[in-house]
Formats: C-alpha cells, sequence, structure tokens
C-alpha cells in the first residue's frame, strides 16, 4: 500500500473550484488556496498564454506531490465567445437612441462603429433582435443591415470598453461550439493530461458528442463538463445530462442570454436532474463577486452558497474573486465557512435516487443504495469504496450519505478527477492480496488520520473476488475495536 495522503477532519462535502488569475497563479498563493479548501483548479482559457497555463499545471501537481493532496484540473474553452474589438479611446459613451454600427472588419471602435467578432451577425440575426453587451449592461436594437455591417439602435446606452462581450439572446447562431481556437486549447489541455474540460455555450447533445470524439481520437480519458449558458441547451437538457460527465450552471451568460428571473428555478431544475442522473454539477457565476473588491461577501452572497449546496451542488465555482480580486484566500475560507455550517445543520443528507429496474446494473445500483440507507441507520461515520473506474463512488455519492466517502483505487487518473464529485475523496491503494487484509489497511489507514476512532461503525464495499476488479458487489459493517 502507498499513501501519502493527509486527511484533514473537517472537509467540506461541496467543492470549491477557484479560478486562476494574476491574483493567484503563484506557487505560493496556490498552495494557500489549496490549504483553504480549494478542490479543484480552473484554467480560464478565454485568457493568458500556453505559457501562463503550464506554469499553473506544473505549480498544481507539485503542490500536490508535496502535501499528498489530489487537486485536479479544469480546463475551460472559451467556446463561441462573441466580443467586441478594441476602441480607439480606453472608453466610449453611447447614449439612448443613437445609431451604433457592429462591423465584422477590424477597426478602432467610436461611437458610431464597432468591430464584432462574429463575422456572420449581419447574415443571421433577424431585424428588431435585441443584442446585448458586456452581461446585458448594454442594449441594441436591429435596425437596418448593410452588406456584412448590422446597425442598431442603442436602447439603454452607457460606458463601453474593449473586448465586452456581446450576447444575442433571441438568434439562434450557426457557429460550433468547438472553434478551431477551443480545438487548439483541448490539444494543449490534452498533451497535459488535465481531468477534466469544459465545453462552453453547449446547445444540443451533438457538442458533447464532438469533444468527447476528439478526446478518444488522442487517446485520452478526460471527462467533460457541459457548460449551460444557452436557452437551446435547455430545451436538449436532458439529453446533454445523459452524454456529458458533468454540468456547470453558468449562471453570467446564461442569465443575459434568457431573462435573469428565470435562472434561479433553472438553477434548481438542472441540479436535480443532474443528482437523479448521478452527473456532478457546479454553480459558477458571481457567487462572492464582492469579494473581487471587500474582504467579507454580501449577506445576499452567503445566501447564494447556503442554497446553492441546499439545492445539492457538487461544487461551486469563484472565477473573478480568485483569479483577479484582493482578496483569493479569504474568499475560499469565507465559502468554506458557509459550505461547512450548511452540511452540519441543513437537511441535504439521504436523498435517496430511483433505481432503474431496466438498468444492466441492477443489482450493483441496489447494493450502493443500500449501503447508503445502512449507512444513515447504523449511524456509520464512512462508507469505504475499492473502484477502479469511479462508478461506485458517483453512484454513492447520488444518494447523499452523510457518512464521509473514501474511494481507494491504483487508479492515479481518477485519484484526481474524483475530487469534483460531492463528498468523495480519493487515497492511492495499490496491494490488493485479499479482502480481510485490504480492509484492514484501509481502516488502519482511517484510524492514524484521524477520521475513524475506537467504536465508530463504518461500511466497506468491493467486487468479490477483489482481484477481479469488476463491480462492486459486496458491502461490510465493520465496528473499530
Amino acid at each position: 500500500m502507498k499513501n501519502n495522503t493527509a486527511i484533514s477532519e473537517n472537509f467540506n462535502k461541496t467543492k470549491i473550484i477557484a479560478t486562476v488569475g494574476p491574483a493567484s497563479e503563484s506557487k505560493e498563493v496556490l498552495t494557500q488556496l489549496i490549504e483553504a479548501g480549494v478542490g479543484i483548479i480552473r484554467l480560464n482559457f478565454s485568457h493568458g498564454t500556453y505559457a501562463a497555463h503550464q506554469q499553473v499545471i506544473n505549480n498544481v501537481r507539485a503542490i500536490n506531490k508535496e502535501l499528498g493532496k489530489h487537486v485536479c484540473l479544469l480546463q475551460d474553452l472559451q467556446g463561441p465567445k462573441i466580443r467586441i474589438g478594441k476602441l480607439k479611446d480606453e472608453i466610449i459613451q453611447l447614449v439612448n437612441g443613437q445609431k451604433l454600427t457592429l462591423t465584422p472588419e477590424i477597426i478602432l471602435g467610436t461611437e458610431s462603429r464597432i468591430t464584432t467578432t462574429y463575422t456572420n451577425l449581419a447574415h443571421e440575426i433577424k431585424i428588431g433582435d435585441t443584442i446585448l453587451i458586456d452581461d446585458g449592461k448594454i442594449v441594441l436594437k436591429a435596425v437596418l443591415k448593410q452588406g456584412n455591417d448590422l446597425v442598431t439602435e442603442v436602447i439603454h446606452g452607457g460606458h463601453l470598453r474593449a473586448n465586452k462581450g456581446l450576447n444575442l439572446p433571441a438568434t439562434k447562431l450557426s457557429t460550433p461550439s468547438l472553434t478551431e481556437k477551443d480545438r487548439e486549447d483541448l490539444a494543449f489541455g490534452l498533451q497535459q493530461n488535465l481531468e477534466w474540460v469544459a465545453l462552453s455555450f453547449v446547445r444540443s447533445p451533438k457538442d458533447i458528442v464532438e469533444l468527447k470524439e476528439a478526446i478518444k481520437q488522442a487517446g485520452k480519458n478526460t471527462k467533460v463538463v457541459a457548460k449551460i449558458e444557452k436557452p437551446e441547451a435547455l430545451e436538449h437538457i436532458q439529453e446533454i445530462i445523459a452524454e456529458a460527465d458533468a454540468l456547470m450552471v453558468a449562471r453570467g451568460d446564461l442569465g443575459v442570454e434568457i431573462a435573469m428571473e428565470k435562472v434561479p428555478m433553472v438553477q434548481k431544475d438542472i441540479v436535480s436532474l443532474c443528482n437523479r442522473a448521478g452527473k456532478p454539477v457546479i454553480i459558477a457565476t458571481q457567487m462572492m463577486e464582492s469579494m473581487i473588491e471587500n474582504p467579507l461577501p454580501t449577506r445576499a452572497e452567503t445566501n447564494d452558497i447556503a442554497n446553492a449546496v441546499i439545492d445539492g451542488a457538487d461544487a461551486l465555482m469563484l472565477s473573478g474573486e480568485t483569479a483577479m480580486g484582493k482578496y483569493p484566500i479569504k474568499v475560499v475560507s469565507e465559502m468554506k465557512k458557509t459550505i461547512l455550517m450548511v452540511e452540519q445543520t441543513a437537511p441535504i443528507y439521504n436523498k435517496y435516487q430511483p433505481i432503474l429496474t431496466t438498468s444492466p446494473t441492477f443489482y450493483n445500483d441496489s447494493l450502493v443504495r443500500t449501503a447508503c440507507q445502512l449507512s444513515h441507520d447504523i449511524q456509520a461515520k464512512a462508507i469505504i469504496c475499492l473502484t477502479q473506474t469511479g462508478w461506485t463512488a458517483l453512484e454513492l455519492a447520488k444518494h447523499r450519505p452523510q457518512a464521509n466517502i473514501f474511494v481507494f483505487t491504483d487508479n492515479q487518473y481518477l485519484l484526481n478527477s474524483i475530487n469534483l464529485v460531492w463528498n468523495a475523496r480519493g487515497y492511492y491503494y495499490d496491494s490488493m492480496v485479499s479482502t480481510d487484509q485490504t480492509f484492514a489497511d484501509i481502516e488502519s489507514l482511517l484510524i492514524k488520520n484521524n477520521y475513524l476512532q475506537p467504536g465508530d461503525v463504518f461500511i466497506s464495499m468491493a467486487s468479490m473476488p477483489i482481484h477481479s476488479k469488476q463491480r462492486t458487489n459486496m458491502l461490510k459493517i465493520n465496528r473499530v475495536s
């Protein structure tokens, strides 16, 4: 058996994702973020160079070795993000009622004409459609097409800076979800063996299939997160959940593409569907936005975090707060405090999901759910599973047991990737001699690291015979002597 993992006695079951940027890319700050409770590091490929991303990857993997952690890396592809171009001045002022032309020509924009990165805009938009810039702060209406240019009327003006995002909530775009830039970025990420990759602006399950095919052709097994931020995705949400390995409710663009008052219930519905399917789900954007500048969150942000935990999110994501904020470490500690308080006091456990009798793994599924129900009945401190694929851990997390889930495996890739899953922690184990010896080794390790005390009850799950490494087919109740 090999293990160098120092186990914390009080870990958060709902995981924390931190986006890396200028405020957090140094090894020193990354170490502090991970020690504060971050389990997943997000690399935002809308920004930064390959050299900068490479350095972060190297630093995280070095920290994992030094601290005995299994923090995983999430590559977030930019997708077909439409932006405006550069401006002649740092800020231009748009006034209600004025005309503003959007052109694919690369120019230095002025108050009357600016560049858009989407070359087919004038051909695909309908007259009367709404155009939103900078997350809806500026609202335009399409009024006239002039060749490749689109003339708009400013409905709600304001200050505009270069490179701001542009959303077309009423327009169905022909651009693919996986752009040429994304394919280049993906190739880099796959070379680095990153555990997760997120696809932006997913519109249908075909987008996920296309990305998975690219990963398969590269001979990798990177897991795919579908980012839900387009209204078309909501029309195909069940099929997207079926194809993806995890989902992200990306509330920034989603709250611009659909009416923002719809977002809270969409969030709850998606989380519920993912929980039922046993797919991890991430809540992202503006969770603690005020802490980019301030040392404490607002009451509303604290409530937002608590509600996401109660809804059943597997992970909560920090974006600008850790990428460019003034208090990257404090924002993580504040988020973790709220998560732990909710997990210690709210009725979020024992959410047993239905099992399909038609499932090819019906008996195994039933055994896992039984283990979760049993853990509640006997007040077990932990459920231990031996797994090669992570299937057992995902099935256990699906039913939200209060007992800690410990995943023991000799699959190095799984050790990190499982860190995105609610309540699951991976530990390296490669000595499959006998069932009794394996369970004794694991019990000894958990006692040594203060996760089990004399008198504690825990449940062990494995496949029999243990060396066959098949689907989990047995469970055993244990009491620490």
